[in-house]
């Protein structure tokens, strides 16, 4: 009988390399490992639905009442209707015109800013004050100055989505910076690398990691109040549409909106954090810092502790 672990011993015995079949080996469990998972995310999602179904069909009074929930059948039924018409489809369009404007807008300006009053104490005291009496107020309090400050509401919601984005870009950015070792920098300029140098291949390399962390989370919030925003002052979008089938008690358009800005929102976070990991590549990952050794380690410690 022949596996990969004998495989790879008469291979050494032999005096050929052993690392293909090894290779093998690992790359057919991380694969099985990978579809596992799957199987576990897709399965905790079934449940979910089966157990709103249940809910929902047989009337069930726990406190909350869920006999007047839509059905997962219903709300099926409503988005079938929906993904026919051209309505939903330009709300799509328009929250995501939104999202990104007022993202792109505030991650530009979020890591300028983050960079600069990290690396200049002049600019700290000077730009930090206001800023950090604003960072507190929610981006969505700022709905009434927006609408009184912008000649249009389109202007105004894309002000509220870059708000909320623009202050865990700015935070996360000025804290990489600062966390930063001061050795990296000290070595390129014994090198003879001047400001600039050091700007663009120690400084902004080495916080990307800090930087779609605040990127990431700058994305959740921006679609929480882009939302917000389309429903207090919007025209068109997926929050406006929302709240206006609240306002006519169409429940089960109610929910496809709601899974729409999950499903939006999860793919716009997903976007950036795959972004993030192609653009730090060169970070060791968890499977390349641990070592054979160290597993063998932890696997005799495993068995102690059963035994």
């Amino acid at each position: 009988m022949s596996t990969p672990a004998l495989d790879a011993t008469d291979a050494l015995a032999a005096g050929a390399p052993a690392s293909e079949p090894v290779a093998a080996g690992t790359g057919r469990t991380r694969t099985a490992a990978g579809l596992r998972r799957w199987a576990v995310r897709f399965g905790s999602l079934a449940a979910v639905v089966a157990l709103w179904q249940w809910l929902t069909t047989a009337d069930v009074r726990a406190g909350l009442r869920f006999d007047r929930l839509p059905s997962p059948a219903e709300v099926a039924a409503e988005f079938g209707r929906q993904l026919g018409t051209r309505i939903y489809y330009l709300d799509l369009a328009q929250s995501m015109i939104r999202i990104l404007t007022g993202f792109a807008l505030a991650a530009v300006a979020g890591i300028a800013l983050g960079v600069l009053v990290a690396r200049s104490r002049w600019a700290r005291d000077v730009l930090l004050p206001p800023v950090e009496v604003v960072r507190p107020i929610p981006a969505i309090a700022l709905v009434p100055i927006a609408i009184l400050v912008f000649p249009t509401d389109e202007q105004g919601i894309v002000f509220i989505t870059f708000a909320a984005a623009f202050f865990p870009i700015m935070v996360s950015t000025r804290h990489a910076v600062r966390a930063l070792p001061t050795l990296w920098e000290d070595a390129v300029r014994t090198m003879g690398g001047g400001r600039a140098h050091v700007l663009w291949n120690v400084v902004i390399p080495g916080t990307l990691p800090g930087v779609f962390g605040g990127l990431s989370v700058g994305m959740g919030v921006a679609w929480i109040c882009v939302i917000s925003a389309e429903m207090i002052s919007g025209e068109f979008g997926v929050g406006y549409r929302t709240w206006h089938a609240y306002t006519v008690v169409d429940y089960p358009a109610v929910l496809v909106g709601m899974a729409s800005i999950g499903v939006l929102g999860w793919v716009a976070s997903a976007s950036v954090e795959l972004l993030g990991r192609r653009l730090t590549r060169w970070l060791p990952s968890a499977d390349e810092g641990a070592s054979p050794r160290a597993d063998e380690g932890a696997g005799e410690s495993a068995e102690g502790d059963i035994r």
